[in-house]
């Protein structure tokens, strides 16, 4: 049995067991919250001074003592115990020590309920824009390396077979405008996040005659909570940015799993730097894309983050219960991995060496031009339907006689089509086809260009 006495261990009449102690300890974990923990405690006894709910003189004793225990914390000196729950309790026990009973003052007006939702709120604040400095770091690469390849020809690809030749740049560009949407829904998160809970107490709110319009403003939120019993059960915005952070690691993964392929031998498209490959114990001659792997590997435990925190919520009776407690690892874990992963992503990205040669025979290959013939004959006055029986069958010839259809004779083709002549080669090959393409959001040279300079001229807060 243990012997801590527990702040609330007033109406209990036996110590808490050491195995339970254990089991329901989140100490290891939520103390990476003390900054915000404290904060959150400075601004509300602030307030409380402010009110004349505690005294000014006991006011600065509480405070003077949470910037001793902040100190601390940040030194590696402060004595973190087992035998407390959390970073709440051990901050107000560290207190009550350092500035005597006054320290017990400091959780008027306010329950663990309302103070664990404004600590979350504050950390996943400010993590937020630490994932969108990332996200804006790993766009800015894709837009580097675009500029650099532009004009690096690709095969462009539908149900992993050869389909229309592409710009690499339009290829790159498109995980830019992936990462846009995530940046978006990423802000719009953080706007939901910002909504000051503190004053809602257990789940009824106070009868102190509280200011938390103050606390808020202090704590630079610009929205608080209306409704007491809402405010301390809600996790929607911790699911949210999960969500948020699931889409985020799978736009990652696709990415990754491209380059997985195009590293490989048998489509020598790409070499990613030694830097992030690993080799194998046993076979001397392999390089590994071990990174791209990894990132492709802990999408789907974001993905089980975002399970996790779902389930715990989908059950929740009102208001707050111990479940919540639960929130924390899921959310950590995410937030760590996909800062991890856009990090190394980033880092990855700016080292790729691309085998422009390679791409672009691959490009010329599989009769990746034949919409664009197509369309040549849709251009003459045939139905599309019809041009593209015409044209499915020149492919057949050509895979029938081994040729591709640059190569054959202008009589070959018009066994398909007796009226072509010399003209409907000017649509086969894959410049022709690229820039043929310059509608908004095409893979045209001057069209990805545009769409560069349009995304350098943003300015995204």
């Amino acid at each position: 049995m243990s012997g801590q006495k527990k702040p609330w261990g007033g109406r209990f009449s036996e110590p808490t067991d050491k195995r339970v102690e254990e089991f329901t300890s989140s100490l290891h974990f939520d103390r990476r919250l003390y900054s915000y923990d404290i904060a959150g405690s400075v601004a509300h006894c602030r307030m409380l001074a402010a009110q004349g709910i505690v005294s000014s003189e006991d006011a600065e004793k509480i405070i003077s003592g949470l910037q001793e225990i902040l100190k601390d914390i940040e030194a590696g000196t402060f004595p973190f115990s087992s035998d407390l729950e959390d970073i709440h309790m051990a901050i107000e026990t560290s207190l009550i020590e350092r500035v005597g009973q006054v320290g017990g003052k400091l959780h008027t007006a306010r329950s663990r309920n309302d103070q664990i939702s404004l600590d979350m709120r504050l950390y996943l604040r400010d993590e937020v824009k630490n994932v969108l400095d990332l996200v804006a770091d790993l766009q800015a690469v894709l837009v580097r390396v675009a500029k650099g390849e532009i004009d690096t020809i690709l095969p462009g690809y539908t149900h992993m077979q050869k389909a229309q030749p592409v710009l690499l740049a339009h290829y790159l560009l498109a995980y830019w405008e992936m990462l846009d949407r995530d940046a978006q829904r990423l802000r719009e998160c953080r706007e939901r996040i910002n909504v000051m809970p503190l004053g809602s107490a257990a789940l009824a709110g106070t009868g102190f005659p509280i200011n938390r319009e103050y606390v808020a403003k202090l704590l630079d939120f610009p929205r608080i909570s209306r409704n007491s019993m809402d405010a301390v059960s809600d996790r929607d915005f911790v699911a949210e940015f999960i969500f948020d952070a699931s889409l985020l690691m799978m736009h990652m993964s696709r990415f990754c799993e491209d380059l997985i392929l195009w590293s490989g031998g048998e489509f020598g498209l790409v070499a990613i730097s030694d830097a992030f490959t690993t080799g194998s114990s046993i076979m001397p001659q392999k390089k590994n894309p071990d990174v791209a792997e990894l990132i492709r590997g802990k999408t789907g435990r974001v993905y089980g983050d975002l399970m996790a925190i779902l389930t715990v919520m989908k059950g929740l009776p009102m208001t707050y219960d111990r479940d919540l407690q639960e929130d924390k690892e899921p959310l950590f874990d995410a937030l760590d991995t996909v800062k991890a992963s856009l990090a190394v992503l980033a880092d990855m990205t700016r080292t790729l060496t691309f085998n422009r040669g390679r791409m672009l025979e691959a490009a010329a290959g599989g009769f990746s031009t034949a919409t664009d013939v197509a369309d040549y004959l849709v251009m003459k006055g045939i139905p599309f339907r019809e041009a593209h029986g015409i044209v499915g069958r020149i492919v057949g010839y050509c895979i029938e006689k081994q040729k591709d259809m640059p190569t054959l004779a202008i009589e070959e083709i018009r066994l398909f089509w007796k009226d072509a002549d010399a003209h409907i080669y000017t649509c086969m090959g894959v410049d022709d086809s690229i820039n043929a393409r310059n509608t908004i959001g095409g893979t045209a040279r001057e069209t990805v260009l545009k769409r560069i300079e349009e995304i350098e001229s943003m300015n995204i807060d």
